[in-house]
């Protein structure tokens, strides 16, 4: 098995366990992002109605609330508004979304390794594919009596080639949509989250 698998490497030119690890790379991006994301919304949500409960000027509970949600990105917009506190309100509305501005590139952190991905793995498929139609053509030139499984055999490795490209950049793409909703959910939530701290400590 192992000879075969070798033997199998050595036929694409190393394309093969090439598309495999970036097929492994992309499945850590994806498995780290997912949970990330996964605590972020959570973690939005839950502030989103906490902060209900907090009266207007209550500083007492929204500190409370920041030192609770401390170290998610929807906690920092409540520690920038009540750095901000008694600041107009188009003042701490500037405060909040600088705030928001250094959060999103955390959002789509490692995000553009799918997207290489995406692009990556079908070409190196392509690759991989010709690679092996030009030993078709080779076994061809060489002598045209061969048997069919000389030629047959290149043949399905380009086929394997192809179809692992496909999966690559089909589980990547899907995964890419999937966080790039997911981003978009979280900064609707952070711009849901400023209208209330700016309603609430902002003097009018």
């Amino acid at each position: 098995m192992l000879e075969a698998i070798i033997q199998y490497s050595k036929d694409s030119w190393g394309i093969i366990p090439l598309m495999l690890v970036i097929f492994v790379i992309g499945i850590g991006v994806i498995i780290e992002r997912y949970f990330f994301f996964r605590r972020s919304i959570k973690s939005g949500a839950s502030l989103d109605a906490d902060l209900q409960h907090v009266a207007q000027g209550n500083l007492a509970d929204a500190r409370k609330v920041a030192e609770h949600y401390r170290g998610t990105a929807q906690g920092k917009l409540v520690v920038a508004a009540l750095e901000a506190g008694g600041k107009t309100e188009a003042a701490m509305e500037r405060e909040v979304d600088e705030t928001i501005m250094v959060q999103v590139p955390h959002l789509d952190r490692n995000l553009w390794v799918l997207d290489t991905c995406v692009t990556l793995g079908p070409l190196l498929g392509l690759l991989g594919t010709i690679i092996h139609m030009i030993q078709v053509f080779s076994v061809l030139a060489t002598n045209s009596s061969q048997q069919v499984s000389s030629v047959t055999g290149p043949i399905a490795h380009a086929l394997v080639a192809t179809a692992v490209g496909l999966c690559i950049a089909i589980t990547c793409v899907v995964f890419l949509n999937y966080f790039n909703k997911r981003i978009r959910l979280v900064v609707n939530q952070m711009e849901l989250i400023k209208s209330m701290l700016v309603s609430r400590f902002a003097t009018f």
